[in-house]
C-alpha cells in the first residue's frame, strides 16, 4: 500500500519567505522547506496496482502553467483540538480546475470521490493540543501575509511516510503543465 497525494511544490524562494514565519508558536512541529506544498488531491492508502492506474490517469491531466499567490494564514481545528497552522492560497480558478482534473483522474483510476471541500493551503506546522490563545496570537501576527505571484509549470504525485516530526514526502512522478 502506498499513501499518495497530488500537489504543487512551493518554490524555494517562497518556502524561504514562509520559513521566516515558522516561529513563536510553542510546541509547533514546523514543516521543513522541502515539505511545503499545495495539495491538489489526497488519495490516501492505495494498492500499488491502483497507484499505477492513478499515475496513468494523472499523466493525461492537461492544463497550462499557473500563477499562484499565497495570502493570509489560519488553523485547522478549534480550541485545544487545533492540529495545524497554514498559509492560504489566494482564490485561483485555474488551480481549482487543476484540482478538479486530479479528482476526475482519481475517479477514473477507481478511487472513491473526495467528500471534502477543496481548500488550497500550505501546511506550515502540525500542533498537538496547543494553547488556543497562542495560536490566535500567531494568526493575528501573520494574517496579512502575501506572497508575490509565482509560476507553477508542473504538479507531482507524492508518497507520504509517517515520521516522528511529521510525514516525509517523496516525489514519485512529475507531470508538466503545457
Amino acid at each position: 500500500m502506498l499513501r499518495l497525494f497530488a500537489a504543487l511544490a512551493v518554490p524555494e524562494d517562497v518556502a524561504l519567505a514562509l520559513s521566516a514565519r515558522q516561529r513563536d508558536l510553542e510546541g509547533a512541529r514546523w514543516r521543513p522547506l522541502e515539505a511545503l506544498h499545495i495539495t491538489l488531491r489526497f488519495f490516501g492508502e492505495i494498492p500499488e496496482n491502483q497507484a499505477d492506474d492513478l499515475d496513468a490517469e494523472l499523466g493525461c491531466v492537461t492544463g497550462r502553467p499557473l500563477q499562484i499567490a499565497l495570502e493570509g494564514v489560519g488553523a485547522f481545528g478549534e480550541g485545544r483540538d487545533i492540529h495545524a497552522v497554514w498559509a492560504g492560497v489566494a482564490e485561483n480558478a485555474e488551480l481549482r480546475q487543476l484540482a478538479g482534473r486530479c479528482e476526475a483522474a482519481a475517479r477514473r483510476a477507481g478511487l472513491a470521490p473526495d467528500r471534502r471541500n477543496y481548500r488550497p493551503h500550505v501546511t506550515l506546522a502540525y500542533l498537538s493540543q496547543p494553547e488556543p490563545q497562542a495560536v490566535a496570537a500567531w494568526i493575528q501576527t501573520h494574517n496579512l501575509m502575501k506572497s508575490p505571484p509565482f509560476s507553477m509549470a508542473s504538479f507531482g504525485l507524492y508518497s507520504s511516510r509517517k515520521g516522528s516530526s511529521g510525514p516525509a514526502y517523496h516525489l514519485e512522478r512529475d507531470y508538466p503543465l503545457i
